[in-house]
């Protein structure tokens, strides 16, 4: 079952109990997918962002905010009603970290890999297209991919499957750069 495997915590609890219910209800593909558009309506968007994260919403305010999103957007059902209970619990500050969970849980059911990427600008359809493929070719598993946001990388990638990491940041380059120039002088 799925509290057998590797998410932990309260934002672990909650997605074990939501894939248990989708699984349950024979909704994880409908589920996953309304969870992946959230996860994009989130990336794409600051007041989103802002909206899950700050605490000076009220309750009230998150959940009407959220629900007039997810209509719009068309989700509804279990992720409409999950949703509203994690506003209501006042936990939508750990929602990402709540469908990260679900993902892994699905991921590992379907005999998946889950890679967690990291990246300065929101990834397009095809850029995580290919990189689920080339991920595919180096580790020979279909592979899920987990992508988050950070700014603060300027460009490239920071990719993490299981213990591997490949780090491509121009962060990191250009530290690395640095790190090299000093101990040339």
């Amino acid at each position: 079952m799925a509290s057998d495997h590797h998410v932990s915590g309260m934002a672990g609890r909650y997605a074990t109990a939501l894939f248990e219910l989708a699984e349950s209800e024979g909704h994880l593909d409908a589920t996953a997918s309304d969870l992946a558009r959230v996860t994009s309506l989130i990336n794409g968007s600051e007041d989103f962002r802002r909206l899950v994260a700050s605490p000076v919403f009220s309750a009230g305010e998150q959940g009407r905010a959220f629900a007039a999103i997810l209509e719009r957007a068309g989700i509804k059902g279990l992720v409409a009603r999950f949703a509203g209970l994690v506003i209501q619990n006042r936990r939508l500050f750990a929602l990402p970290d709540m469908i990260t969970g679900f993902n892994r849980l699905l991921a590992a059911k379907r005999g998946e890999i889950t890679a967690d990427v990291t990246s300065a600008h929101p990834l397009s359809d095809a850029q995580v297209a290919s990189l689920k493929q080339s991920l595919k070719a180096a580790t020979g598993r279909d592979v899920q991919i987990d992508a988050k946001v950070d700014a603060g990388l300027l460009g490239g990638l920071i990719v993490k499957v299981g213990s591997r990491m490949i780090d491509s940041s121009l962060k990191t380059k250009l530290t690395s750069l640095k790190l090299a120039m000093k101990e040339a002088s």
